[in-house]
């Protein structure tokens, strides 16, 4: 199998790559059965659930979303609501105008382009309204078990500190760490670096001298 090279087109070393391998397997030690926090029972869920998070914690999207998805349950019902109705529905997550005009959006391109059944493949998904590679790699990696890694800010500011890219551009960030890390580790290994910063690698206070990756760890400010 070919080498994965990076987004500067440079292939890890055999030393970067077993060290990329030893932060994914005290991750998963740490972390072994991690998924997301969002409640879903359905891809279209998870979808849905997704794309209301942005700008806010899992705890207010799995508060609102019940009450959503009792009123409207699958992507016509959505398709086919009332926006008011929905924007009082999610009011309590932010920006619920925004995000009532995407969900409905993302309903109706999947009730009239997929046949009502959400996508499964990264390029068909980021076509949705509302859906960027973030959330389509939340999808694949979580509902569907693919070797996606998602991008958010935790994940960007841990891996930055880790060393395992110096690139900011999430989709840059996503090309390095797959080339870096092992692919069997993928699907997870948002979701245990998101816990990790959250828990431990906290951008305001991070609490350096519990970290078990503090002696591997490249990042200049860190702390005793």
């Amino acid at each position: 199998m070919a080498a994965r090279t990076r987004a500067d087109g440079s292939i890890p070393t055999s030393a970067e790559r077993a060290r990329a391998r030893r932060i994914s397997d005290a991750l998963a030690d740490r972390y072994p059965d991690i998924s997301t926090a969002l409640d879903y029972r359905s891809p279209w869920e998870l979808l849905v659930s997704t794309v209301i998070s942005a700008q806010t914690t899992d705890e207010n999207v799995n508060r609102a979303t019940p009450g959503l998805f009792e009123r409207f349950p699958g992507p016509e019902d959505l398709a086919n609501a009332n926006p008011e109705e929905v924007e009082q529905l999610i009011y309590s997550t932010g920006y619920y105008r925004q995000k009532t005009k995407s969900i409905i959006g993302l309903a109706t391109a999947i009730v009239d382009d997929h046949g009502g059944v959400v996508p499964d493949e990264m390029d068909t998904l980021v076509t949705l309204p509302g859906v960027g590679r973030k959330t389509a790699s939340v999808l694949l990696a979580e509902a569907h078990g693919r070797p996606e890694i998602a991008v958010d800010t935790h994940v960007k500011r841990v891996s930055g500190r880790l060393g395992l890219t110096a690139e900011t551009d999430p989709v840059k960030i996503e090309k390095d760490l797959k080339a870096v890390m092992p692919k069997p580790a993928w699907h997870k290994l948002s979701m245990r670096i998101i816990q990790f910063g959250r828990d431990t690698c906290d951008a305001r206070s991070p609490r350096c001298g519990e970290c078990p990756l503090m002696r591997t760890c490249r990042w200049p400010d860190k702390r005793a």
